[in-house]
């Protein structure tokens, strides 16, 4: 039996930051028993296609998550429980802002069942984090910190590095004083302007200055570097752990696992009598909510993904890994061995420059391939 995970996506946050490209939008009223029992009736619509599986983790992302009532959180933890049922341990996190309000609701979600917390911080300077479009100060962000860590076992935080006009020392002693925060997880985002979005506007117009290529390089070469000597090694390309406390949800979508996204916009795979699906939502609040009350679900028709894109998928996910990816599993996902999915030419100049290391069993990309994957991937794949 296939465990699965579950992502639940709030769509909803106080104001739309100038570099977010997800599915989040500005709402002046949210009716929340409606969207509770909208969350409620998608699941039991995705529990009647999966059947009965194991839950390996529940995720609550956004949008900005931390804006949904606890009691919300908790009848969706409970129904989770009643269709698939929660064994003992099961990883739930949610995404909070490290606002002051929201901070004073972390105990409130911990009652209702999360066992984890990942905190938006993106900066620890109040310039960066207005240029950002956030809403909370350094100063705020720090005592969300210290919050969360005396309420769960288990949390982590974010920052966001390559912002305009940061320099490699600047980046160096913000990651050093974050570090002094003594989180067991950090994921650590390289800024990158996304069409759409307020950021790209600006950028096109030359009002935004970002770091220079080789400066983003040494940027992430030396976040690499303190992250080692401090204990948390990248796990994968941006989320840094120690061992043990890598995020389970999150490495389901790396090892290509099975999961389903409910929720506006939400995207899933599921593997139903042997068919790999893709699952996504309608994006608008209100357009989902309406097709879940006239058909139980919000999604779009499921896609099957074919075998050969089946193996693609899991290369593009599992190189992300620093542990990269066992070929019996890969072959096991497509039915298809590594050399027919690949560039058998390009493998080889890869492993000569030292981008991806290979074995009979095992195939991951080197630090330095996982730096450029995006174009080791570009280069390598069929």
């Amino acid at each position: 039996m296939t465990p699965i995970a579950l992502y639940i996506h709030w769509p909803f946050c106080k104001f739309k930051c100038p570099y977010c490209d997800f599915n989040s939008h500005v709402r002046e009223r949210i009716n929340h028993p409606e969207w509770q029992e909208a969350y409620r009736e998608e699941m039991r619509f995705y529990r009647e296609k999966t059947g009965p599986r194991r839950i390996q983790s529940i995720f609550f992302g956004g949008g900005t998550p931390s804006l949904m009532e606890p009691m919300t959180v908790a009848a969706v933890i409970a129904e989770a429980d009643q269709l698939w049922g929660l064994p003992t341990g099961t990883e739930i996190t949610l995404e909070a802002n490290p606002t002051s309000v929201e901070a004073d609701k972390l105990r409130g979600f911990k009652a209702a069942g999360i066992n984890r917390v990942s905190l938006g911080v993106q900066a620890l300077r109040d310039e960066a984090l207005k240029k950002l479009g956030r809403q909370h100060s350094a100063a705020e962000a720090l005592a969300a910190v210290k919050i969360a860590a005396s309420i769960f076992d288990r949390y982590s935080f974010d920052l966001i590095y390559a912002r305009p006009d940061q320099t490699v020392d600047d980046w160096e002693r913000e990651l050093d004083e974050a570090l002094a925060q003594g989180a067991s997880h950090m994921s650590l985002y390289q800024l990158t302007i996304e069409e759409g979005t307020a950021y790209h506007t600006l950028h096109q117009r030359g009002e935004l200055k970002m770091p220079d290529e080789n400066t983003t390089a040494d940027m992430y070469e030396l976040t690499q570097e303190i992250m080692d000597r401090h204990g948390l090694p990248a796990y994968e390309i941006s989320n840094h752990a120690r061992i043990g406390q890598e995020s389970r949800h999150n490495l389901v979508y790396w090892r290509y696992g099975d999961y389903a996204g409910i929720g506006p916009g939400a995207h899933g795979r599921l593997t139903i009598n042997g068919d790999k699906l893709a699952t996504r939502a309608h994006k608008a609040p209100e357009v989902w909510l309406e097709r879940v009350r006239e058909q139980r679900h919000g999604s779009h028709p499921f896609e099957r993904v074919d075998q050969r894109q089946r193996g693609r998928e899991m290369l593009m996910m599992g190189l992300r890994l620093r542990d990269g990816i066992w070929l019996d599993a890969l072959l096991e996902e497509s039915g298809r061995p590594l050399m027919e999915l690949i560039d058998r030419g390009r493998l080889k100049t890869l492993r000569d420059e030292g981008f991806l290391e290979m074995t009979d069993q095992h195939i991951k990309a080197t630090p330095a391939g996982r730096q450029r994957l995006n174009a080791v991937l570009a280069h390598l794949v069929l």
